[in-house]
């Protein structure tokens, strides 16, 4: 599970960075979170675990946050 989260993390982020393919990438972002919170629980390498968690929430958080800020300016 943790090395799962961590290269989905990975992944997530690196292909999240571009701006309409991005979105694709929505279900390895969801699924590093997901492992990573089991590789945690489940006492795994702690630091490839927390590693792909992180990366997970930070590509969800930086998308949302780049459509959100994207439709505030616009408006």
């Amino acid at each position: 599970m943790a090395v799962s989260s961590l290269v989905l993390g990975i992944v997530g982020i690196a292909l999240g960075l571009v701006p309409f393919l991005g979105w694709f990438m929505l279900p390895a972002w969801i699924l590093a979170i997901i492992f990573g919170a089991v590789g945690v629980k489940k006492g795994q390498s702690k630091g490839m675990s927390y590693t792909g968690l992180i990366l997970g929430i930070g590509a969800f958080v930086y998308k949302f946050g780049f459509w959100f800020l994207l439709i505030i300016g616009a408006s």
